[in-house]
């Protein structure tokens, strides 16, 4: 990186955004809470932004002092805290994007409030927004399984599952087509240049499709701005809790149809060709030397070798099913409420208002 690039772009301001959801997390949320509060970098402030549930809202308000502002850490100084409504439409791209048009800092960081961050999380995210060619910054997930280890048939090429980095990522800091939502950090200005995450094809109380939102997004960004570049930094950890019901091979199956789905939106919005680039090699490549990992151990007798050789099948062939499904459904209609939302003002789906003088 060139000494006139670090001068050009110093070190930003990071708005970390947490979006909330369910009471049934309130020890993860407390714990996500005090993780971004101990970076060795620490964060301009943190916003967590509450999916529609006004109990949530006002408890979080009450343990945290009260106010709709304040300030939390065990370090000083104390990180600012600003606790929101989500106010767009039930779902976690609605909530980023509140998240997103609030924030204040010139990079916007997320983190799933079932995870915590390792101390250097936004250190290195910051250390990378040097250049002022990235947009886009994401990190490494790892995943706490609940029962205290990964089940024997579960392959770490289908790690995206349960929303953690998975086999077949490049290693290292490395250029990616995408980052992933859960563990991701973007600059301000590709939001107010592209518009936000598009609503209708990622999380919504828990209806399918469940996931593609961070994709589409990035894709959207590589075409407003070719120069754009967009980085995995793998130093850039957190740990992501993984429930019990998500150890289920009936739940690998589901989200991986699900994740098809999501695809097929994906494609509609930004085109087949970048929409399915990077799964081309994943689906080639990785996946059959997979397979014979797992073919490889079983017949050395290894433990879960047969059970994840299957279970590569079985993911590969739910995907397609729920991208062949998802492709008839939004050539039969337009994709709006279900897909991505059509906007007639030329912005993008879920768009974050744009500054005076910026391009939408």
């Amino acid at each position: 990186m060139s000494a006139a690039g670090e001068a050009a772009c110093p070190a930003p301001r990071i708005s970390v955004v947490v979006c909330v959801h369910t009471q049934d997390r309130w020890g993860d949320i407390l714990a996500a809470v005090a993780s971004v509060g101990t970076q060795s970098r620490p964060a301009h402030e943190l916003l967590l932004v509450v999916d529609h549930h006004p109990a949530l809202l006002a408890r979080l308000r009450e343990h945290f002092g009260g106010a709709r502002a304040g300030a939390f850490a065990t370090r000083a100084p104390a990180t600012p805290l600003r606790i929101m409504a989500n106010s767009g439409p039930r779902g976690l791209s609605a909530g980023r994007n509140t998240g997103i048009a609030a924030a204040r800092g010139e990079v916007v960081a997320f983190l799933d409030d079932d995870a915590v961050a390792e101390r250097d999380w936004l250190r290195h995210f910051a250390a990378a927004y040097a250049d002022p060619a990235v947009m886009a910054v994401g990190g490494r997930t790892e995943p706490v399984w609940a029962s205290g280890r990964r089940p024997a048939w579960f392959p770490e090429e289908f790690d995206w599952v349960v929303g953690c980095s998975y086999r077949g990522l490049p290693p290292g800091t490395a250029r990616v087509r995408n980052v992933l939502g859960g563990n991701a950090s973007f600059r301000k200005a590709a939001f107010e240049r592209v518009g936000g995450f598009a609503v209708g094809i990622g999380r919504d109380a828990g209806r399918r499709p469940l996931g593609g939102e961070e994709t589409e997004l990035c894709i959207r960004i590589s075409h407003a701005l070719p120069d754009a570049v967009l980085l995995i930094d793998d130093r850039s950890v957190i740990h992501h809790k993984v429930p019990a019901v998500r150890e289920r091979f009936g739940y690998f199956r589901s989200r991986a149809y699900a994740e098809g789905l999501s695809k097929a939106l994906v494609s509609r919005s930004v085109g087949a060709r970048d929409g399915l680039a990077t799964e081309r090699r994943y689906t080639t490549r990785v996946l059959p030397a997979g397979v014979l990992r797992g073919v490889r151990d079983a017949a050395l007798r290894r433990p879960g070798g047969a059970g994840r050789a299957g279970a590569i099948v079985a993911g590969v062939a739910a995907a397609a099913a729920g991208y062949a499904w998802g492709t008839l459904r939004v050539r039969r209609r337009p994709v709006t409420g279900e897909g991505v939302e059509e906007r007639t003002d030329g912005a993008a789906p879920g768009a974050v208002p744009a500054r005076e003088g910026t391009a939408a």
